[in-house]
């Protein structure tokens, strides 16, 4: 009986589908809880000069206004110890930043009494754009460079030379349970505490400082979230805590349920970009020498960007090794919301950068672009020169080329590449294209101490296993895959196994559900604490037998020794009798992770995972609209604790990094508002916008080379970077409409307004419309 590899449903499956699902909104709540408002700046930068909150105060139905004034603790929301303000003091950083807090008895009605503020301001001038923030010299810190060699030289001395720059659009979350939280105040000052938070011990630790209490008066509970995405690793702090601070203030229960449009308008998205570029290479197309200026673009406070940005610096090579290399990241502040973390975190932008250079050399040699990409790709064996990345981690179980070659294969791509010049060559209009992309993205929290993971195993009398753990569930289905590892460990049917909330009065001290490693950290941490139950149960059998424990054997769910035969169930009653604990704690820290970011030297991931994808699309050359016509991925998931769990995460990877990359657009106008800050002006991928033919696989011959849980890679961020082969197809698509002799030098989103300008350049008609 083994529940790990088997396709089991996810554990909420039908109670999604049927809408039982119980969400912090969904949690019953007595008639006296308040429901709470934010008010919020209407300009992006301006000191605070006064604020009239009578007529908030004297509105139908409100309870209680506090501005930052009247917080009982601290008014610090940040996750990075920056200083990030609850509620803005004296001066305010970005259209939509909250000032007051309204608590009233619906939430209707705090909602319109929080727009009766009047404010005056004193306007000062905002900085919105990367050339604002580059003009005024406004950044987190002084720009970090990561170098190898003299790549300046190298390119000097190569053949051939490309140089450019690609801007790349942030992202909206998109999560379909928006910011959330519902406080209870308890006696004595404690707070309990339901967030729909990636990170509970950061809600914990946030709403202590805020009531001015300390961490053990505080639980925060997480059954699940409706989405996530990075949206709630450190953003969901605000609600928690203005709910916090209005419980306290009015010993009544309060929540909070930001409407879809002041989420958009209030929290942080993915990081926009600029990448710079130059790169040296020989007529066979290796690269000798890159360097890179990425500058991205952070908004009003540090949050999570410095490591973001570090990120995107790891991933500057993605499966290319490159013998010398200097990135230099600027991190600029703006008076725009502060981005955050989104799935990837910094990887799939820092990763576009170099796929775009390996696309401009293969356009620049008239070489088909997947060629040059396995001419550089770090090779499974040889000298560990060639495998050592900029940041001088030895790539020791690269597989990138045996999945490309299978890949390819599969997907018939020599055919179809053929296949795509003859459709170009007779079609006027219509212009198709494909490219073929890969993906190495490092597993590992690069801030080293997150990397660790408690758990709590019960084992009831009647054989049924309770197990709770720090992760928590957004929909991507950690926790089924960690019910899988106990089931296994215990020989026990799946359904023996209960699946509990993340509650930090059970395990402590948690990480964020982050960075791809829930499975990872949590599936091991539940494994050593039953796997320490077990052996106590081996115990009472060896003891009853007086042999060694190594003489009984566990297979089943059955312990046999001797001849004899016991069932887990009948073994865990004697294991009561004899007064045995059938409790247990296990804790597991990630092994041989070292860190110098500042160095930029080190080895920030446990292991890489990999994969690659082809998609084809077709543009029409008149309007720009496209269509994404098939994409084939196979992905390495390592020995795969569920398939069917993995290859929904593929799936839904690979639409939002194509959203990402082509339909997903943020706007702001020239005062700094978000124009863009609903789903009528926000467009996210439909079910129409999905490959046509959409073939994903697992990779059979997957296997971790590092000791992981059952030997398992992660996979919730890595295949969104599969949508960047979507984005450099229909560039393949645009060159098809020129002559050659201009490469195509889209940006991303490739909006259909962007492929047409992209398609008027190649064509030199950009001013006959």
């Amino acid at each position: 009986m083994n529940p790990v590899g088997s396709h089991a449903p996810h554990d909420a499956a039908a109670l999604h589908v049927s809408g039982q699902a119980r969400y912090v909104d969904d949690i019953p709540a007595s008639g006296s809880t308040l429901h709470l408002a934010f008010g919020y700046a209407p300009i992006a930068h301006a000191d605070l000069d006064s604020i009239d909150l009578d007529d908030v105060r004297s509105s139908d139905d409100v309870v209680a206004v506090v501005d930052s004034s009247g917080l009982p603790g601290k008014n610090d929301v940040s996750p990075s110890g920056d200083g990030e303000p609850l509620l803005a003091v004296g001066k305010v950083s970005f259209f939509g930043q909250p000032v007051f807090v309204v608590a009233a008895r619906s939430h209707l009605a705090a909602r319109k009494a929080a727009r009766k503020a009047k404010f005056s301001f004193t306007g000062l001038p905002a900085l919105l754009t990367i050339e604002d923030a580059l003009g005024a010299e406004s950044r987190l810190e002084a720009p970090l460079t990561y170098q190898r060699g003299d790549p300046d030289q190298a390119i000097a001395d190569a053949t051939y030379r490309v140089t450019g720059a690609i801007d790349i659009g942030g992202q909206e979350h998109f999560y379909l349970e928006g910011q959330v939280a519902l406080v209870i105040p308890l006696e004595d000052g404690d707070m309990l505490v339901y967030s729909s938070t990636q990170h509970p011990t950061e809600v914990q630790h946030k709403v202590a400082d805020t009531v001015g209490v300390s961490m053990h008066a505080v639980r925060v509970e997480v059954r699940r979230m409706g989405g996530g995405f990075g949206g709630k690793e450190s953003q969901a702090n605000s609600a928690a805590c203005a709910c916090a601070a209005m419980a306290k203030i009015t010993a009544m229960p309060c929540k909070m349920r930001l409407d879809r449009d002041d989420d958009m308008l209030m929290t942080g998205k993915r990081h926009d970009a600029r990448i710079e570029y130059k790169a040296g290479f020989d007529e066979s197309g290796k690269l000798h020498g890159v360097v890179f200026n990425q500058y991205i673009r952070c908004g009003w406070s540090r949050d999570l960007s410095l490591a973001v940005a570090d990120r995107a610096m790891l991933h500057a090579d993605n499966a290319y090794y490159i013998p010398t290399m200097r990135v230099t990241s600027d991190r600029l502040r703006t008076n725009t919301q502060s981005a955050t973390a989104f799935r990837g975190f910094g990887g799939p932008q820092g990763m576009l950068g170099i796929e775009r250079v390996v696309d401009h050399v293969a356009w620049e040699l008239g070489v088909e672009p997947s060629v040059i990409r396995r001419r550089n790709y770090y090779p499974p064996e040889g000298s560990r020169i060639a495998r050592r990345t900029h940041y001088d981690m030895v790539v020791d179980d690269c597989v990138i080329e045996e999945i490309t070659s299978e890949l390819v294969r599969t997907s018939d791509y020599e055919r179809r590449r053929a296949g795509v010049v003859d459709w170009n060559d007779n079609n006027r209009v219509l212009k198709k294209g494909i490219a073929l992309t890969p993906v190495k993205f490092g597993i590992s929290f690069t801030l080293t101490h997150l990397n660790q993971a408690g758990a709590l195993v019960h084992v009831y009398l009647d054989g049924s296993i309770r197990i709770n753990h720090g992760g928590t569930e957004m929909g991507q289905g950690l926790l089924i895959k960690v019910a899988q590892v106990a089931a296994s460990t215990f020989g026990q049917p799946l359904e023996a196994v209960k699946i509990t909330e993340a509650n930090t009065a059970t395990v402590p001290n948690t990480s964020a559900t982050a960075a791809s490693s829930g499975s990872d950290l949590n599936g091991m941490a539940v494994k050593r604490a039953s796997d320490t139950i077990l052996e106590r149960l081996i115990g009472i059998v060896s003891r009853m037998h007086q042999c060694q424990p190594d003489e009984v054997v566990f297979q089943g769910g059955v312990f046999k020794v001797g001849g004899e035969a016991y069932e887990f169930k009948d073994v865990v009653k004697m294991a009561y009798v004899n007064r045995v604990s059938l409790s247990a704690t296990g804790h597991y820290s990630t092994p041989k992770v070292n860190w110098d970011r500042m160095k930029g030297k080190g080895r920030p991931f446990h292991y890489f995972a990999y994969g690659a994808s082809v998609s084809e699309v077709m543009i029409d050359s008149l309007t720009g609209e496209y269509r994404i016509l098939r994409t084939d991925i196979l992905h390495d998931v390592g020995k795969s604790l569920n398939p069917a769990i993995d290859l929904g995460q593929i799936e839904g990877g690979f639409v939002q990094g194509a959203g990402w990359l082509t339909v997903e657009e943020l706007v702001w106008d020239d005062q700094g508002k978000l124009l863009t800050h609903a789903p009528s002006t926000y467009k996210i991928p439909a079910c129409s916008d999905r490959p046509a033919v959409f073939n994903v696989s697992l990779w059979e011959r997957g296997f971790n080379s590092e000791e992981t849980i059952y030997r398992s890679k992660a996979v919730g961020e890595p295949p969104l970077m599969h949508g960047i082969s979507a984005f450099l197809a229909l560039s393949d698509a645009v060159a098809a409409c020129g002559d050659g002799s201009v490469y195509p030098d889209l940006d991303a989103p490739a909006t259909p307004e962007r492929i047409l300008a992209a398609v008027q350049r190649q064509t030199g008609k950009a001013n006959e419309l």
